[in-house]
């Protein structure tokens, strides 16, 4: 699962895997640790829709002993009470207060919110005639959209944006960026909890499952930084297949495709979340004829899933329309409702506000010089340099 194969075309390497092993592979991350790769879209399927035989505690795994406390993947398999790790009942009290608050959300004002939000990035680059779409763009939008859903303070916003960046890095930085945004949560549901108001921490704090202030803070900080890559990834990867693809060209001369189709082709093919770790089997179990011994660690490769020839003979055909991909999961610990919904329509006004403010955006590079992040887990470029006529520098 690493190296350069990985790195230069990982949908191979999950088509040649699937041809050596089947739909359920038997992989070693890193450190040596084993694990299952799940790769069939049916066997996708039957672990993320049934949470009690495939579960999401991870205190389940019987390698605890052999992992050290600096493993590289701790952060995603080291035990939190949060929602993410919560089963039964206690997943579907913290899950349903998360997606009621989420519910709430105006469509309306969400899109109006992120137009905003996009206008103001573009002003700061527009007259410059070049950008980074990546840093400048795509990856800031998700955070400054959610940090105005919860509420915090204009001033607050900028240092959030960099700290969540830090924390989700591998950086020295990372521990302590991550503590300041949890003492930045804690002031802000505290401020909440003695003045609601219209913004989904409050919700979350009235809400019939009771949440306490803990519980409150936890889950906000997993929404935030579950919005904020995936997001950001699957506005970059759609702009980076508008600009290089020749069915999605955009200039002044020739209009564009429907933006809601490049989207959902990324979601088919450059997937913003390709692995997800883990499921544990509660129990001794089969999978696609692959013997499961309880405690065992299962990745979900929502990438190879979506590529599975048994449910799409061609991979490279036409998606428009099908979205019955495996991009947002699925089953009890899919992307609460309405998560995929809200990254939606921030994707989409993101796309159309940049060309309609930017209509002879261009690349500034060949193609093959984009360079993807040589992640496992997640499907985003390191930069996206475009050039288009300097001037727009006011939203109209």
């Amino acid at each position: 699962m690493y190296g350069p194969r990985f790195r230069h075309n990982p949908a191979q390497l999950y088509r040649d895997i699937r041809r050596e092993h089947g739909p359920v592979a038997p992989i070693v991350l890193e450190g040596g640790v084993p694990a299952w790769l799940v790769l069939g879209y049916r066997e996708v399927h039957q672990v993320t829709t049934n949470s009690q035989l495939f579960a999401r505690d991870s205190r389940r795994w019987h390698a605890w002993d052999n992992i050290p406390a600096d493993w590289p993947l701790m952060p995603y398999v080291g035990y939190q009470p949060t929602v993410l790790f919560a089963e039964g009942a206690e997943h579907q009290r913290r899950a349903g207060a998360i997606s009621d608050a989420l519910s709430a959300v105006d469509q309306f004002e969400l899109r109006a919110l992120c137009e905003r939000v996009c206008d103001g990035l573009i002003d700061t680059f527009a007259g410059r005639g070049q950008a980074d779409l990546i840093a400048e763009y795509s990856h800031q939008i998700p955070l400054l959209v959610v940090a105005r859903l919860f509420g915090l303070p204009d001033s607050d916003v900028p240092a959030l944006v960099q700290d969540i960046a830090a924390s989700l890095d591998e950086g020295d930085d990372a521990i302590n960026a991550h503590m300041r945004n949890v003492l930045r949560m804690q002031q802000l549901v505290a401020e909440k909890r003695k003045e609601p108001g219209p913004d989904i921490p409050s919700r979350m704090l009235a809400h019939p499952a009771g949440l306490t202030d803990e519980e409150t803070v936890i889950d906000l900080l997993m929404v935030m930084a579950a919005a904020q890559q995936p997001t950001g990834n699957w506005i970059g990867n759609t702009l980076r297949l508008m600009l290089t693809d020749d069915r999605f060209a955009v200039t002044l001369a020739g209009g564009r495709r429907s933006i809601g189709q490049a989207l959902n082709e990324v979601l088919w093919e450059d997937t913003p979340t390709q692995n997800y770790i883990g499921r544990w089997a509660a129990r001794d179990t089969q999978l696609a004829g692959r013997r499961i011994r309880a405690g065992d660690l299962l990745v979900l490769s929502l990438a190879a899933a979506n590529a599975d020839p048994q449910v799409r003979p061609d991979s490279h055909a036409d998606s428009a329309g099908n979205r019955a991909h495996m991009s947002f999961s699925h089953g009890e610990h899919s992307c609460p409702y309405p998560a995929p919904e809200i990254a939606e329509v921030i994707a989409q006004t993101a796309v159309e506000v940049l060309l309609d403010r930017l209509p002879d955006v261009d690349l500034a590079v060949a193609p093959e010089a984009l360079v993807w992040r040589p992640s496992v887990w997640m499907r985003g470029l390191f930069s996206l340099p475009v050039e288009f006529m300097p001037g727009y520098s006011h939203a109209v």
